[in-house]
Order: C-alpha cells, then structure tokens, then sequence
C-alpha cells in the first residue's frame, strides 16, 4: 500500500496551496490530515461540524469535499487576512459558516446545536476550553486533533503542552481514544454512548 498515492486531493487544493505559498503562510495542514478529515466527514451524513483554525482553508476544503448536501460547517479563526482569503474559496457555499473569532469567546458563548465532528487545529478547543469543546460534541461525534508528534514550528517547551493534553485525553473516560503516529501525530476520540 502507498499512502503517498493520493487521488482525490479537492479541486481548490492546489490553488489553496499556491495562495499558501505566495502569502508566505507557514502553518499548512499536512495531506494525510486532509484525506482523513474527507473520510472521516464523509462518515456523518446530515451532519453538524466544527473546524477552529481555519487557518488558509487547506483543511476545509478536504472537509467540504466530503459533506453531503445537508451538512454544515462552522470555521473559525482570528486572522482577518486569511479569514478574507477563506472567504473567497468557500463563501458561497451556503453549507459552510466562516467566522472571525477569537476561539475562546467563540467557544464560551456558543449556544447552538452540539456537533457531529470537531477538528481542533488552534489553541481554543485543543490546549484550552478542552472541556468545553468535548462538551459540545454529540454522542457518537468525533474529536479529531493534528500536530500531536513535534514539529519544527513548535515554540521552546511545546512538548508539555501536548504531554498534558494527550494525558488528560487519555484519561477522559467518556470518549474512546486511537492516537496514531501517522501524518503530524492525530488523535481520535469519539464520544460514548
């Protein structure tokens, strides 16, 4: 089997990256993430999602390519130049809700439907309001986290960060956990029944 050997990349992809590039944004979602974010979405039909850290919309175009037609999905970020960039990917899509935020005060004063998928891919809902994200997804949802093997971006003393989290994860005992060495480290829990 060759992983390496990736078909379905979304049409936008490579448009996105070549923004990716030319900005100079040097936090891209790796493909391996993106294949599985496609399956993964595709797994929840009429269903609600969640992606904090938008970042250029790499990711978010692997999610939407795997929604159906009554799906809908809310991206977050706090960057107002790449929310604008985002924007004109993905904002005519009437399933998909892009939204500058600070993720912390998104998250604490968010009200609506609990979720079917989270992708956690920025500090908000990854390394703090943990509790609360967990809280917003539905039985049977999944939490999807990215970045859990060191990077070459990470900042001095990172590691802890992501010690404690992969600590306190495993001993939620609420959701079922698979961490696979795979891509840039990932993490699926699903909530339990």
């Amino acid at each position: 089997m060759n992983d390496l050997n990736i078909l379905d990349k979304p049409k936008i992809h490579s448009e996105i990256e070549k923004k990716s590039k030319e900005i100079g944004f040097t936090m891209p979602s790796d493909l391996y993430i993106g294949t599985l974010l496609k399956t993964l979405t595709t797994s929840k039909p009429k269903s609600n999602i969640l992606e904090l850290g938008t970042g250029i919309g790499l990711s978010l175009s692997w999610m939407i390519d795997g929604m159906d037609s009554e799906s809908k999905l809310i991206s977050i970020d706090n960057n107002p130049k790449l929310i604008e960039i985002v924007e004109n990917y993905f904002g005519k899509d009437k399933r998909v809700k892009i939204i500058y935020a600070d993720g912390t005060e998104w998250i604490k004063s968010y009200k609506g439907e609990k979720f079917d998928l989270v992708f956690a891919d920025a500090w908000p809902g990854k390394y703090s309001e943990v509790d609360e994200i967990l809280d917003l997804i539905k039985i049977g949802g999944l939490y999807i986290i990215d970045d859990m093997l060191a990077q070459p971006n990470w900042p001095e003393g990172h590691q802890e960060n992501v010690d404690k989290l992969i600590e306190y994860l495993e001993n939620r005992k609420d959701f079922n956990l698979t961490k696979m060495n795979w891509s840039t480290g990932i993490i699926i829990a699903t909530k339990k029944y």
